[in-house]
C-alpha cells in the first residue's frame, strides 16, 4: 500500500451535504482536513444532488425543529461568505387527516418550539390558498412561515468550496475500504480500493447509503441502517396556471401526510413543473439499483394531485424523474455517534438520516466538528441518535406516531420509509 505520509487533523469520508458541511467546519476552525469521495464530486449517485430539497421546522419529534433554524442561520452565514444564494425562503403548508397523529405531533411541536403556526380547516386553507389547494372536509392543514428550498448540487459545491477555501484538501475517486489504527504513529489510517493510505488523527464517516457496507467491513458491527431506492417526480402545471404554483407567487413547499406521505416543493427549478413525490421507495443495494419508479407510487400520486390540485396540474405522468437514495433506520432518527470499540473517539459516524436530512446539513457539520474537536457536541443533545438506542431495541426510539417514509412495494400497509 502507498502511504500519503501527509499528517491531517480531521479525515472526512463522503463528500455529499454531511461530509462537506464537516469539512467546512473543520477546515474553518483551523484543523488540517482532507475530505474523500468514493466517486466524482458532485455525483448523482448518492443523496446529496438534484435541484430541490425542502426546509421546514415542522416536525412531530419535538427536538429537529430547533436543529433546522440553526441550520437556517448556518445557511444564511455560509451564503454571506461565499456571495451566492442557496436557499429560498416560502412558507411550509402541512396537511392531513384532522386524527392523524403524526400531523397532530407537528401542531404539538411547533407550540413547545414557539414556531409560529395556524391550524386552519378546509374551507379556510381553500381561502388562504385561493383555492390552489384543496382538501376534504375531515382534513385540516397547519400553515408556518419557515419553509423554503435549498437548491442541492449548488449548496454541496459551496461548501466544499469554502472547505477548500479554509485549507481543506479535496480528493474524489477514493473510495475507502478500510479504516484502521495506526500503531506505530497514533491515529488513524484510512485505505482506499486503489492502495492509497491516508493518515490522520480523526476520522469522520459521512458515506450515506454505503453507511452499513462499510463499517461492517471495517468493525463486523452492522448498523440498522436500510438504502433505500426513491424517485423524485416532477408534474406539468397546466397552461395559464403555472405562476399561482411558482415560489415568486408564494406558493408554499408542503406536505401531506397519511398513507402514503406525499411532499413537494413550488415550482422553480424547471418552469411549469412542480415537484410532488411519495416520501418513501424500496430496498436497495445503493451498488445496484433499478433506476425505475414503481406503478404503485405513479399511481398513488395520480390520486393525490386530482384531489388536491384538480383540473390545474396534469395528472397523467410525470414530465421528469430523478433517482435518489435515502438512508433509512428504523425510527427514522439520525446516528450521529462515536464508532467506539477500538476507534473509541476518533472516528466519529453520521449517517442514517432517512430522507429528510439535508435542510440540517450546516448543524450536523458543526456537531460533527464539535465531535472531532472536543469530544462533545455544544447545544445540541444527541442522545436521540446514540448507536446504543438500538441494543435490545432494534426498533430504537419509541414514538406515538406513524411514520412518514413508506415502502413502495406495500404504499397501503404499514411502512418502513427525500424531502
Amino acid at each position: 500500500m502507498e502511504d500519503s505520509g501527509v499528517h491531517f487533523d480531521a479525515i472526512v469520508i463522503g463528500a455529499g451535504i454531511m461530509g462537506s458541511c464537516t469539512a467546512y467546519q473543520t477546515s474553518k476552525r483551523g484543523l488540517k482536513t482532507l475530505l474523500l469521495d468514493q466517486f466524482d464530486f458532485l455525483h448523482h449517485r448518492g443523496s446529496s444532488h438534484g435541484e430541490s430539497r425542502t426546509l421546514r421546522t415542522t416536525y412531530p419529534e419535538d427536538y429537529y425543529s430547533s436543529m433546522v433554524l440553526q441550520s437556517l442561520q448556518l445557511w444564511k452565514e455560509a451564503e454571506e461568505e461565499i456571495g451566492f444564494r442557496v436557499y429560498f425562503k416560502s412558507p411550509q403548508f402541512d396537511m392531513g387527516p384532522s386524527d392523524n397523529k403524526s400531523l397532530n405531533s407537528v401542531i404539538d411541536s411547533c407550540k413547545k418550539n414557539s414556531v409560529s403556526h395556524r391550524v386552519l380547516n378546509a374551507h379556510q386553507v381553500f381561502d388562504e390558498m385561493s383555492g390552489r389547494i384543496e382538501i376534504p372536509e375531515d382534513w385540516i392543514g397547519v400553515s408556518t412561515e419557515f419553509g423554503g428550498v435549498i437548491k442541492p448540487t449548488k449548496a454541496v459545491s459551496m461548501y466544499q468550496t469554502l472547505a477548500h477555501k479554509h485549507g481543506c484538501v479535496l480528493r474524489d475517486n477514493k473510495q475507502v475500504v478500510d479504516i484502521k489504527k495506526d500503531d506505530l504513529r497514533g491515529g488513524i489510517l484510512v485505505c482506499t480500493s486503489n492502495g492509497e493510505r491516508f493518515w490522520g488523527d480523526k476520522c469522520v464517516v459521512t458515506v450515506g447509503a454505503w453507511m452499513k457496507k462499510l463499517i461492517q467491513n471495517v468493525t463486523g458491527i452492522v448498523l440498522p441502517i436500510q438504502p433505500l431506492e426513491t424517485q423524485v417526480c416532477y408534474w406539468k402545471i397546466k397552461d395559464g396556471f403555472e405562476d399561482e404554483f411558482h415560489i415568486t407567487g408564494g406558493f408554499p413547499t408542503f406536505a401531506s401526510y397519511g398513507e402514503p406521505y406525499i411532499y413537494g416543493t413550488p415550482s422553480f427549478e424547471f418552469p411549469g413543473l412542480i415537484k410532488i413525490p411519495v416520501h418513501g421507495g424500496r430496498q436497495c443495494d445503493p451498488d445496484k439499483r433499478t433506476w425505475e419508479i414503481a406503478p404503485v407510487v405513479l399511481e398513488s400520486l395520480r390520486n393525490w394531485i386530482k384531489g388536491r390540485f384538480r383540473d390545474r396540474v396534469d395528472s397523467t405522468r410525470p414530465i421528469l424523474t430523478q433517482s435518489c437514495l435515502y438512508s433509512m433506520t428504523p425510527d427514522e432518527d439520525f446516528v450521529i455517534d462515536f464508532l467506539g470499540g477500538e476507534f473509541g473517539k476518533n472516528v466519529v459516524v453520521a449517517g442514517g438520516f432517512s430522507g429528510h436530512g439535508f435542510k440540517m446539513g450546516p448543524v450536523v457539520g458543526r456537531i460533527l466538528a464539535d465531535l472531532v474537536l472536543y469530544g462533545e457536541a455544544k447545544g445540541v443533545d444527541l442522545k436521540h441518535f446514540e448507536i446504543g438506542r438500538f441494543d435490545g431495541n432494534p426498533k430504537g426510539n419509541v414514538k406515538e406516531f406513524e411514520d412518514q417514509v413508506t415502502l413502495s412495494d406495500h404504499l397501503i400497509a404499514p411502512s418502513c420509509k427525500i424531502d
